[in-house]
């Protein structure tokens, strides 16, 4: 009898695990699609997809209902940290852009703060959208690296990290907001999209009839122009 309870305890088990990872797949993809917005063009977003998955199963895995903690608030950083990971082991920025990227940081030393992402490019000898690229690359390099980062940093939130880890900077609330403000229409609207109406890159594309390429250069110039105007105050 022990051993048939047994087996039927392992079934069951089995199936709880299965039907976790099966009702949060979109979870997964929630939190890449997240992710994608601050990367660079090129990079194995499958790849990163079945690190984030393997992040699911391992999460289903481990989970113990009796803690109390829900399984979406368990999974998350797991995935999220198992996409980071990969990351990290297969850094997808070629040569070319990581001299880009140093002459963009170069540039941005000589700038004083408030500065446009139009002076960042005139002073980088670079056009605005290779720059809006470097700029996705430096929150690729903060993102899979444990150092601070640097005063090129964006100061906005990350809307990828947990909600009660943004609740803590209800500081930066007011003056973000004033930010925004000043924002072209286009720009604007991008970013209330993508930080408030929680929509993909692929989904605003689609609405304002740009590509996704397009819409990652508009955010990452957007991120930029608010970072400094951020900067700028607080300096």
């Amino acid at each position: 009898m022990q051993v048939i309870t047994r087996a039927y305890t392992q079934v069951a088990e089995k199936t709880r695990r299965n039907e976790l990872i099966e009702s949060h797949l979109g979870l997964v993809r929630h939190i890449l699609g997240r992710l994608v917005a601050q990367l660079p063009p090129g990079v194995d977003v499958e790849n990163l997809e079945s690190a984030g998955t393997l992040g699911l199963v391992e999460a289903a895995n481990k989970f113990d209902p009796e803690r109390g903690i829900k399984f979406e608030t368990y999974a998350y950083t797991r995935i999220r940290g198992a996409i980071l990971d990969e990351l990290r082991r297969n850094c997808p920025l070629p040569q070319h852009v990581l001299e880009r990227v140093a002459r963009v940081r170069k540039a941005y030393e000589t700038l004083a703060p408030g500065a446009t992402v139009e002076e960042l490019a005139t002073a980088a000898g670079l056009r605005v959208d290779e720059v809006a690229d470097c700029l996705a690359a430096m929150r690729l390099t903060r993102m899979t690296s444990c150092e601070d980062g640097d005063s090129l940093d964006a100061r906005v939130p990350d809307r990828t990290e947990p909600p009660d880890t943004l609740a803590e900077r209800v500081e930066e609330k007011q003056l973000l907001a004033d930010a925004i403000e000043t924002l072209a229409e286009r720009e604007r609207l991008v970013v209330t999209l993508y930080y408030m109406e929680d929509l993909r890159l692929k989904e605003i594309g689609t609405l304002l009839g740009l590509s996704e390429s397009r819409v990652s250069r508009v955010l990452s110039a957007a991120l930029f122009r608010l970072g400094e105007y951020m900067r700028a105050r607080q300096e």
